[in-house]
Order: C-alpha cells, then structure tokens, then sequence
C-alpha cells in the first residue's frame, strides 16, 4: 500500500525557515519523481516542486522560485521541502505527491504570521 506522511509543519514568522519532510513507504521511491503541492483557504491545490527520480532535476512554481528548494534521499525513502524566507501567502497546507500512483499524504499546516 502506498503511503505518504508530511511533517515538520507549524507556525513561523515571516522571513524564517521550516524544513518539511515527506516518508514514503509501499513503492519503490527512488524509481519515480515526486512532487510537492500546497492548498491555501479558498483556494485550488498549486504545484510548488518536482523533483526527478535520482534528484538531478528540479523545478518550482514561480511564486517560490529562489527561496524554496526540494530535495530527497531515496536511501531513506524520504522527500523534503526547504523553505526559506517565508511570507504570509506560503500559508497552506503542503502535501507531497507521487503522481504515477495518484498518491497524496495527509497534508502539514504551514503557518506564516508575527
């Protein structure tokens, strides 16, 4: 059974960092890409990174270009999303995603506010 478990959410004040990590399990994780999505209120789910199956290639939704970066160990089945200089509009909900297996994780709140 594929699984996808999001961590390292939480509230942070803008212009910090947070480190999300995403713990895959049920697949062979270093065959397929992944991605990183986000959900604000209100809003649709916005693509945010994708990453390659041997991480060689990255690419990021123009709106965190520059301050975000993706990355994955597949020694430890595991995918992760650097965030830095954080601002208010990143508050969502951030899921990681294996689009082959139409896999979604449960999600972790990411909370930027003074």
């Amino acid at each position: 059974q594929v699984q996808l478990v999001e961590s390292g959410g939480g509230l942070v004040q803008p212009g910090g960092s947070l480190r999300l990590s995403c713990a895959a399990s049920g697949f062979s994780f270093s065959s397929y890409a992944m991605t990183w999505y986000r959900q604000a209120p209100g809003q649709e789910r916005e693509l945010v990174a994708y990453i390659s199956s041997a991480g060689s290639i990255t690419n990021y939704g123009d709106s965190v270009k520059g301050r975000f970066a993706i990355s994955r160990d597949n020694r430890a089945n595991t995918l992760y999303l650097q965030m830095n200089s954080l601002k208010p509009e990143d508050t969502a909900v951030y899921y990681c995603r294996n689009e082959i297996y139409d896999a979604w994780g449960q999600g972790t709140q990411v909370t930027v506010s003074v």
